[in-house]
């Protein structure tokens, strides 16, 4: 995907861990998810009326049901012009393409001013935890080598490092170590950004930034050996990516209250 900007800074909305339903009112824990996703748009749409490019960084539907997709499409089609989702542990990727009927939300590859982002497929079917596949290693490789961008973010789902969660730990990237060796043979990554914690992280590996986000529905708290969730609210990343490379960068989350099943602890 190319995308050409009259500005130079790269305006962007991140919006992850939506676990929409087929329908109004389906929930999780307790929560309606599709009511949560649209009162973080509405703060979207409220603090950032100009967005270039929306990134859904997977467990858009919480069944892989292809209305959820469309769903989720006509939700968020407001808020930029471009969109590219990832697939995440919940998600199915041939309902995420029928849902968009031949849009462009499923590239790969986003060329915008002088950024490429590129997003790195860390689903294994079937399976909670992610890991990068070796073709998707090699795709990623191959498009920074490829591109002429002087700065890069890589985007997925599953989280490439420890957070110190122990049960969201054993289902990190489990050869992030291959991701990062390739990230590491290049000098125009300047970011890694992903979903799937329900929390927020703002990191530093080298001069590589690193930033997970929450969740639009609910949220794990941090620091925990098994499943627990957190009182914190549903929210949303932006970013501006700068021309010399630089990024500027917050969570902003919303201010309703839900009525969630926080005594819940059956595992995720």
């Amino acid at each position: 995907m190319q995308i050409s900007l009259k500005h130079s800074t790269v305006r962007i909305v991140q919006i992850t861990d939506s676990h929409l339903g087929e329908k109004p009112g389906d929930g999780l824990l307790g929560m309606d998810t599709g009511e949560s996703l649209q009162h973080v748009i509405n703060l979207v749409k409220s603090e950032r009326p100009q967005v270039d490019l929306l990134l859904a960084t997977g467990d858009i539907a919480n069944s892989g049901r292809i209305e959820s997709y469309k769903r989720f499409a006509q939700m968020t089609g407001g808020i930029a012009d471009h969109a590219l989702w990832l697939p995440g542990n919940h998600d199915l990727v041939e309902p995420m393409r029928a849902a968009i009927d031949g849009g462009t939300h499923m590239d790969a590859v986003a060329d915008v001013s002088n950024w490429r982002i590129i997003m790195v497929n860390s689903k294994i079917p079937g399976e909670v935890g992610g890991a990068i596949a070796e073709a998707e290693l090699t795709f990623l490789r191959e498009q920074l080598q490829n591109s002429r961008a002087e700065h890069v973010m890589v985007c997925l789902h599953h989280h490439p490092i420890n957070i110190d969660c122990e049960w969201l730990d054993e289902q990190r990237v489990s050869n992030a170590d291959a991701f990062f060796s390739v990230l590491a043979e290049f000098d125009t990554v300047r970011a890694v950004l992903w979903g799937h914690i329900h929390q927020q992280i703002d990191q530093w590996r080298g001069d590589v930034k690193l930033m997970s986000t929450p969740s639009t529905c609910i949220q794990f708290a941090p620091l925990q050996p098994s499943f627990k969730l957190d009182r914190l609210n549903p929210g949303y990343r932006w970013l501006e990516l700068h021309i010399d490379g630089s990024i500027s960068t917050s969570v902003s989350r919303i201010d309703e209250t839900f009525d969630i099943d926080y005594d819940y602890t059956g595992g995720y």
